[in-house]
């Protein structure tokens, strides 16, 4: 038989850490899946010199912040020393190995399947991250290449690639920074980019972009902003469309809004690209034994190419729910699936908080219910 609980949650990355203290804090019953044998388990695996790109004191997770010692920019081993912290502050206990296979309603409850449980749920919080799956392309003649071929998710340092020269397909935070970190440490490289690219400093004239851009759509309506922002980051980087940097005609706030895409926050890539010490190219076209021919008619020969071309969420494996991941059923919870200006992490923190305060409000209400019945 199944066993039961008012809420479980699928995923113990920051989404579900979150849920989970404050369903702790609200003396709510749960049960966490986490197919991984740790929590935190995409962080641990990501590229080694990755930092958050959002301020420690707007970033941490409910009930509990950065430890002070900590930089203002996490790096990636810091970020999994706090998780680490934070599941034990909050006694939570994932069951480690359970891949959920199905979540799917059972008259008024949800019934959960996983590898090696059965359970039964008043609610349902989905928190398996945007990170759950690579997101692979296909490119004509890319099954000949000879060299080596990867997805970002594979990179983690520059040390295999040093004196080889490597393409990067794709231009998001990860791209960029992975292009640097090559260039960096011996690797010749080259980024790949298909569409414009909205490019921000991480600090804008000494003032952290995060801080920045909350401001100022506090402040101002998106649209205005988007015809304001061209103009200030360009003095900011030194106009990076002079060096095939170009932007997007979609604005960076509408971007944001639309497609939760955020801007790349650079950390020194732009500088490089000025340097020419990373070249830029257009979209890939073909892909033969050793050479890319890219839109334009231009080619190179590379040693590697690094996809960076994202990630997708997992849950419609095992869920059956509307495409863009959100439901009318008020018992069904997305986490972590929302990436505004104000940062992952910060938006994690607030939906964490609203998930609990749902369910602690429908568990009191249940149970006033009982104690004092309808007369009818």
């Amino acid at each position: 038989m199944a066993e039961h609980t008012d809420v479980a949650i699928v995923g113990a990355g920051p989404a579900g850490l979150a849920v989970g203290a404050c369903l702790r804090r609200a003396g709510i019953d749960f049960v966490m899946l986490e197919k991984h044998h740790a929590v935190a388990s995409s962080w641990r695996r990501h590229y080694e010199r990755l930092h958050l790109h959002t301020v420690k004191g707007r970033s941490s997770l409910p009930y509990l912040p950065f430890p002070a010692a900590y930089p203002r920019y996490v790096p990636r081993h810091l970020v999994v020393e706090y998780l680490d912290n934070y599941a034990a502050a909050f006694e939570l206990r994932p069951r480690f190995g359970e891949t959920v296979r199905s979540v799917r309603r059972d008259g008024g409850r949800w019934a959960i399947e996983g590898t090696s449980s059965s359970i039964g749920a008043s609610h349902v919080v989905i928190a398996s991250g945007f990170n759950a799956e690579p997101a692979m392309p296909v490119v004509p003649g890319m099954e000949t290449f000879r060299g080596r071929l990867l997805h970002s998710a594979d990179y983690r340092n520059a040390q295999p690639f040093a004196g080889q020269s490597v393409l990067v397909v794709g231009m998001g935070n990860t791209g960029a920074e992975i292009a640097l970190d090559l260039c960096e440490n011996g690797a010749r490289a080259m980024i790949s980019l298909r569409n414009g690219v909205h490019i921000a400093p991480r600090d804008l004239f000494g003032i952290p972009i995060q801080i920045a851009a909350t401001l100022a759509t506090k402040v101002l309506p998106i649209g205005v902003n988007d015809a304001i922002f061209p103009f200030i980051l360009d003095l900011a980087l030194g106009y990076p469309a002079r060096y095939g940097l170009k932007r997007p005609k979609e604005g960076i706030l509408q971007q944001i809004t639309r497609s939760s895409k955020i801007p790349v926050l650079d950390v020194g890539t732009v500088r490089k690209v000025a340097e020419g010490a990373v070249k830029v190219a257009p979209a890939v076209s073909t892909v033969t034994e050793n050479r890319v021919l890219f839109e334009g008619g231009q080619a190179g020969t590379f040693d590697a190419i690094i996809f960076a071309t994202g990630y997708r969420p997992n849950y419609r494996c095992f869920l059956d729910c509307p495409p863009d991941g959100q439901s009318e059923d008020p018992t069904l919870h997305f986490v972590g699936f929302r990436n505004p200006v104000t940062g992952l992490l910060r938006e994690i923190a607030h939906e964490a908080r609203r998930v609990a305060d749902r369910v602690a409000h429908e568990k009191g209400a249940r149970l006033q219910s009982r104690l004092w019945p309808s007369s009818r």
